[in-house]
């Protein structure tokens, strides 16, 4: 996905493959939500990801109670940012891994042990005031690190040297996640780590949203003729990049410097240029698309927001809600949806369920970043972003559940 534009295939365009048939053609004999890595983690991922939050407004009240060994607001960022986005990125990556080196992909008992850790993770995570705290990091960490390692096997083994840029974010995620178990017991708060992981988690959208989403513009603009056509990835995608890494940087370390706050707004302006650039306004007849460009539209914001925060115009959690229910909430579901279609079969397009799941994640965005601006209004917005955080998860569980489990039931997804 971040090699030439003939190897992304995260659906393109093509046809493509049967639901338990590998890259090479050999068939999968086992339970076909083992066949392919996106199925357990979609799954999974968006199950915890909505449970996450329905537990989050009881405990952000005071009428819950964890037995996490964090701070209930650090349970709560870190169940999305090291909990569920993890799981999101493992099924995505062990799905587009086989599309860049040609070798077959992770299933069956190997793909089984790696979602067993992720559980076990977030149980050894939710109740680690019983566990022990150390306990809970090394069985919490074991998963990305099966993953780097993995990732890194595949991809050397295969010679796809250009995307190992991607196991070193991975890599970096790992060593957030630790950072933020230590943290939190030596100090009380993971405030590093957590800019830290959020910085990751937007150079993975920078980098991977950088290739998919003009390649997968064009390839329908191309078929359906409506105008222009996106530029291609260049030199100035790479300044971008580099920009926003080198902004990222200061954030994490001085976020309320106004070198920082510079750095951010350069960020934001060249992230908007490189969007526009895009052909994005030529894609909303096809909401599987057009989701894709408003989903990188919060990374800008993001940043702009960072920026307004380290000049001390703006509340500090409006870029980071930006970036996470955003950034990356929106382009999750939207890689997660095209994915969940394109692999198994199903024609690449957003139906009713689709389409609702979408708007739920935008609505649940803005609210959750007018909720920070609007102190007198929170209880309502809290609420509302919630609410639909919960209904686009649990929905795409829903909806897309029967494609993922190989179930034989009609999917909402295609209706």
């Amino acid at each position: 996905m971040i090699s030439s534009p003939g190897r992304l295939n995260l659906v393109a365009s093509a046809a493509p493959p049967a639901p338990a048939v590998g890259p090479h053609g050999r068939n999968h004999q086992g339970a076909a939500l083992l066949a392919n890595s996106f199925r357990p983690f979609f799954l999974f991922g968006s199950i915890q990801a909505g449970l996450a939050i329905l537990v989050w407004l009881p405990v952000f009240y005071g009428d819950l109670s964890l037995t996490s060994a964090f701070a209930p607001r650090g349970w709560h960022v870190h169940e999305m940012l090291y909990g569920y986005l993890p799981a999101a990125i493992t099924g995505f990556l062990f799905t587009a891994i086989p599309n860049w080196t040609g070798r077959l992909p992770i299933r069956g008992t190997p793909l089984l042990m790696l979602v067993l850790v992720w559980i076990a993770g977030r149980l050894a995570v939710t109740f680690s005031a019983e566990a022990t705290w150390w306990v809970a990091l090394i069985v919490d960490a074991a998963f990305l690190a099966l993953v780097a390692g993995a990732a890194a096997r595949e991809i050397l083994a295969g010679k796809n040297w250009r995307n190992l840029i991607v196991v070193m974010l991975v890599s970096l995620l790992l060593a957030g996640n630790i950072g933020f178990h230590l943290e939190a017991h030596l100090r009380g708060a993971a405030d590093y780590s957590i800019r830290a992981g959020i910085a990751v988690v937007v150079l993975l959208i920078s980098l991977i949203g950088g290739r998919i989403v003009p390649s997968f513009t064009r390839n329908w603009l191309v078929r359906e003729n409506p105008g222009r056509l996106p530029v291609p990835f260049s030199r100035f995608d790479m300044i971008v990049v580099a920009t926003g890494a080198l902004a990222l940087l200061g954030w994490i370390v001085w976020p309320e410097s106004r070198v920082t706050g510079t750095a951010l707004a350069l960020a934001a302006l060249l992230h908007l240029v490189r969007l526009a650039r895009w052909a994005g306004d030529c894609t909303f007849r096809e909401r599987l698309l057009a989701i894709l460009h408003v989903g990188y539209l919060f990374v800008p914001v993001g940043f702009l927001l960072g920026a307004l925060a380290a000049f001390g115009v703006a509340p500090a959690s409006a870029g980071i809600h930006a970036w996470t229910v955003g950034g990356a909430g929106i382009m999750t579901l939207a890689v997660m949806t095209r994915a969940s279609l394109g692999h198994t079969g199903q024609n690449l397009t957003a139906s009713w369920a689709t389409q609702t799941i979408y708007l739920a994640i935008i609505v649940a965005a803005i609210a959750r970043i007018c909720a920070v601006f609007d102190p007198a209004h929170d209880f309502i917005l809290l609420h509302v972003a919630a609410c639909a955080w919960v209904l686009a998860f649990f929905g795409f569980a829903l909806a897309f559940g029967p494609l993922l489990l190989g179930s034989k039931l009609r999917a909402l997804a295609v209706r």
